[in-house]
């Protein structure tokens, strides 16, 4: 392995360097957008559960409102609508301050996401660098210049290094599409069901505002 990166020259660093960024990426987000991760076991049933208390207006302190908005990365969305509940705000004002919240929770949702598109669109362009300067190194050894046919060794070495450079290219950016094209859809998912529970959440919580919808 290292035979082929001295075969490839220096252009091949910075298309290493993205690619080691690239797996960290991936192996991140495919941990954070677990379903067990996001929605931990029993977690819903105790947002559930505290929405019923409330419903039957029992007291529900914020300690408790606290300890459920850090069961997940998506938890403070849940303690979101309760809190607006509690404090008795109408369900267009606990509307809006759920769609703000949101926002930020499909930011959790969607980090590093952009990076990882950026480096399956700049992979293949670091190869085509690298199979360029590969180039310019064939045609500029000595002997091209002098019009004689040049050290077969600096012709070799020029031409690996294009290639090198090319074939890396291509071999990080297709594993990173493919992989920002699944972390996407997971991402995507996970929103869904968030977003589902969260109606359910308040429909439980502002019956008369949905049925009036």
């Amino acid at each position: 392995m290292y035979s082929i990166l001295l075969s490839a020259g220096w252009p091949i660093w910075p298309l290493l360097i993205i690619s080691i960024i690239g797996l960290a990426i991936l192996i991140e987000r495919a941990w954070y957008l677990r379903q067990i991760h996001l929605f931990p076991k029993d977690s819903l049933e105790k947002v559930f559960g505290a929405a019923n208390a409330i419903s039957e207006q029992k007291a529900v302190s914020e300690a408790e409102i606290s300890a459920i908005s850090q069961f997940s990365p998506v938890a403070p969305l849940f303690a979101c609508i309760l809190r607006e509940k509690i404090a008795g705000s109408t369900a267009d004002s606990a509307l809006e301050e759920l769609q703000a919240s949101a926002q930020s929770t499909w930011l959790k949702l969607d980090r590093y996401l952009g990076a990882l598109a950026t480096i399956a669109t700049v992979a293949p362009l670091l190869g085509l660098f690298g199979t360029v300067v590969g180039m310019i190194e064939i045609f500029g050894s000595q002997g091209a210049i002098n019009g004689g046919a040049g050290s077969p060794q600096q012709l070799a070495h020029g031409i690996s290094v294009a290639l090198y450079n090319t074939a890396f290219g291509l071999l990080i950016a297709i594993p990173a599409l493919a992989a920002w094209r699944g972390l996407r859809a997971m991402a995507n998912q996970r929103q869904h069901e968030c977003e589902e529970f969260t109606r359910q959440l308040f429909k439980k919580l502002y019956p008369n505002s949905v049925n009036s919808k």
